[in-house]
């Protein structure tokens, strides 16, 4: 022994890194945990419905992707830009909703989350400022936070981010990027109408703003004609880097991602890839590229739809009944959020406590504002679960508004 003391067993860890510190744990998850107990109808979580996977399809998938022939190619290392029979379909997928898109612009992810972290990696240094819808995708604020950006809302009505206001804003802030979700929006619904993404496409173009543009929704539409992504707008062309994910329409335990980038940011998006993960599963977007080319996605999409409308309009039809008199909330057009408002003294957190009594969950709202939240809001997401199940929901909900009542 040389004199030096050992090093002590069960000493304390060192302190976790200081762009962690002012980034909180996701509401949503922690809901979530409470809501796994039997017999708890959850509104809380964005979950597709389970009894809509194609099972079937992707084990036949998988079963060719491990097949005699290919599973040396399969299960082992791959290149990070993504399977290029994947990335081929995306850029196809892509094109046939309006946004022509080479299979060289794409980059697949492990789900949409990896996309938005690289974006921060790649554009955003501490103190840097980035616009974001109010309110808006908690994860997203959570992964710029801790790139230690500052989160500066634009102000929305019904029908999206205020253009005015964004211009403003622009020029007074001078901020990195925009972060927006046009097509209904998590967490309110919402979706941007065209004729304010052709004044944002007009204002990146003037003012120089780069737009993130998430549309993990954009194809659960119910009502509605399609609006074109605003990457495709003119003056948003080359200043939009638009991420998709197939966690909404197909499985998101696949965790199949992607982002389209112009080229001037797409080699610094790839190196900020091949720092995390070096590439997304192998197999899984094997099994994902087989599916696609071998399964109708847009027939699959349409059960979807068949399905949530008639579970949206549930919530809908519901909701005067369960929600105190005087709260608003959203109509969405599609997607899998609707957005409601208590009236004016209620706090969304305490009547989650008595609806939890009450085997009924929700989101409260305050978590989504990037700075003073409004505490009367809350999401109900529906579609996981029945009509019939959320008619029962909601009327545990009006319970426990009753017993916030009293």
């Amino acid at each position: 022994m040389t004199g030096e003391s050992a090093p002590q067993l069960g000493a304390a860890p060192p302190p976790a890194a200081a762009r962690l510190r002012d980034v909180a744990s996701s509401p949503v998850r922690e809901i979530l945990a409470l809501t796994q107990r039997p017999g708890v109808i959850s509104f809380a979580g964005g979950l597709p419905a389970p009894e809509l996977f194609d099972a079937p399809g992707l084990r036949a998938a998988f079963a060719h992707a491990l097949a005699d022939d290919r599973f040396g190619h399969t299960l082992q290392y791959s290149t990070t830009e993504g399977d290029p029979s994947l990335r081929a379909a995306i850029a196809a997928r892509l094109g046939r909703r309006g946004l022509p898109t080479a299979a060289d612009d794409v980059l697949v992810t492990s789900g949409s989350q990896q996309a938005l972290t690289l974006i921060a990696a790649v554009l955003i240094e501490p103190g840097d400022t980035v616009l974001v819808e109010e309110p808006s995708y908690l994860a997203a604020l959570q992964c710029f936070q801790m790139a230690g950006a500052r989160c500066v809302p634009v102000p929305c009505d019904d029908d999206g981010l205020d253009p005015d206001a964004l211009a403003a804003l622009i020029r007074r802030e001078s901020p990195k990027l925009l972060y927006t979700v046009p097509t209904f929006h998590n967490p309110t619904g919402r979706t941007l109408t065209l004729e304010r993404r052709r004044a944002l496409a007009q204002a990146a173009a003037r003012l120089g703003l780069w737009i993130v543009e998430d549309d993990p929704y954009g194809e659960l539409r119910y009502r509605g004609e399609p609006i074109p992504p605003v990457a495709a707008l003119p003056g948003a062309e080359d200043r939009t880097i638009a991420l998709s994910t197939l966690s909404k329409v197909l499985v998101p335990g696949l965790r199949i991602g992607w982002l389209r980038a112009p080229q001037a940011l797409r080699r610094a998006l790839v190196v900020a890839k091949q720092a995390a993960d070096l590439h997304t599963s192998t197999i899984d977007q094997a099994a994902a590229a087989r599916w696609l080319a071998t399964c109708d996605l847009d027939a699959h999409i349409a059960g979807l739809r068949a399905v949530y409308a008639p579970r949206r309009d549930a919530l809908l039809d519901g909701l005067p009944d369960a929600l105190p008199e005087g709260s608003r909330w959203t109509r969405p057009d599609g997607g899998m959020f609707v957005w409601a408002r208590l009236p004016d003294g209620w706090d969304a957190e305490e009547l989650l406590k008595r609806a939890l009594d009450r085997e009924v969950a929700f989101v409260p709202g305050w978590p989504f504002f990037p700075s003073v939240p409004d505490r009367a809001t809350l999401r109900l997401s529906f579609t996981s679960h029945t009509e019939a199940e959320i008619a029962t929901g909601l009327d545990r909900l009006r319970q426990a508004a009753f017993d916030s009542r009293r």
